[in-house]
């Protein structure tokens, strides 16, 4: 298979693009390297295709694009928190920007998008754990941008008969996450403090809780997602199924570590929701999909990487490019 990933350096990207390599595809990407690494997509040399450039440039996704069977489409402005301070700009790279791949993939003659989609267009959640078929109710622009997207992802390909998938990503962990992006995930900011024995701040009350599933966990659901007798027009949930607060998360953070340190409680985030969790049975029954890595093994496999990678992924340049954001993806 040849399959396209857009923001295909970025975290769950490069995980994906890795699991299509590993299983011999043709892999093109496509990543104005705003928030992804280069250093990501190193080890894959020539094997994968590097489209330097925006989802909102038609050439770009078309050259990207080109003979390909399936897009994965990853590439977003993916922060709450950004979005309540950009949200113009959260919408021209989270919908504008599914617009225009969606429009590319109906010209190269795609057989199938999978989308990124977000827990965030649940909002605060009228039920627990999140079933698909629950009213969505996004309370920030970024859930908001992430449920236009589906829609977008959806009439579109009834329009131009290209089969699409959404999966709504939960809160997902691993190797590779930046700790020292201003929007890094829970995750690897405990991990980074635990690691250098400082408190880490929470922000809001410990018992805030989150559905969290490994990254290798989202790539299976990927795959799964993008064959061709899996069903199209398809949304659905991908998470583990099960919730933890975050002091539970810190908790198994240090022990992984060996250590045992104290949180600082700080101010709730704007736009943050207190609990979070998938209903997980609709990508069970439609995709064959099942969370396989417990989040004690997850913790630990992504606290080994960090122990070996004390620099991070970023260099100046990837850190320098996260200011030009406004209108780029990956």
């Amino acid at each position: 298979m040849r399959a396209a990933v857009t923001g295909g350096a970025g975290f769950i990207g490069h995980h994906l693009v890795g699991g299509l390599v590993a299983l011999g595809n043709q892999v093109s990407v496509i990543d104005d390297f705003s928030t992804g690494s280069r250093s990501r997509l190193a080890p894959f040399g020539d094997r994968v295709g590097v489209t330097e450039g925006s989802i909102l440039d038609a050439a770009a996704l078309d050259e990207s694009l080109r003979n390909c069977e399936v897009v994965f489409h990853e590439a977003a402005i993916a922060s709450v928190a950004e979005s309540l301070v950009a949200p113009r700009a959260t919408n021209d790279v989270n919908v504008s920007g599914t617009i225009e791949v969606m429009l590319a993939a109906a010209r190269c003659g795609v057989r199938r998008v999978v989308l990124a989609g977000s827990s965030a267009v649940y909002g605060i959640p009228e039920q627990l754990p999140c079933r698909e078929d629950q009213r969505p109710d996004p309370r920030s622009p970024y859930g908001a941008s992430k449920l236009a997207a589906e829609h977008y992802l959806h009439s579109l390909g009834r329009l131009h008969g290209v089969e699409t998938v959404a999966l709504r990503y939960f809160n997902v962990i691993g190797p590779g996450q930046d700790p020292d992006s201003e929007y890094a995930a829970v995750v690897p900011r405990f991990i980074a403090a635990v690691l250098e024995d400082e408190p880490p701040i929470i922000n809001g009350s410990g018992d805030i809780s989150r559905d969290f599933v490994y990254v290798d966990d989202v790539v299976e659901a990927n795959l799964l997602a993008s064959r061709a007798s899996s069903p199209s027009d398809l949304t659905c949930n991908i998470a583990s199924g099960a919730r933890t607060s975050l002091l539970e998360l810190l908790l198994a953070v240090c022990a992984a570590a060996g250590r045992n340190i104290d949180p600082v409680l700080g101010p709730p985030r704007p736009g943050d929701i207190q609990h979070s969790q998938a209903d997980i049975s609709l990508a069970r029954q439609a995709l064959g999909y099942a969370a396989h890595v417990p989040l004690g093994e997850g913790i630990a496999r992504t606290l080994e990487w960090f122990r070996s990678h004390p620099v991070g992924l970023t260099n100046a340049g990837d850190r320098e490019s996260r200011h030009r954001r406004h209108l780029r993806a990956g």
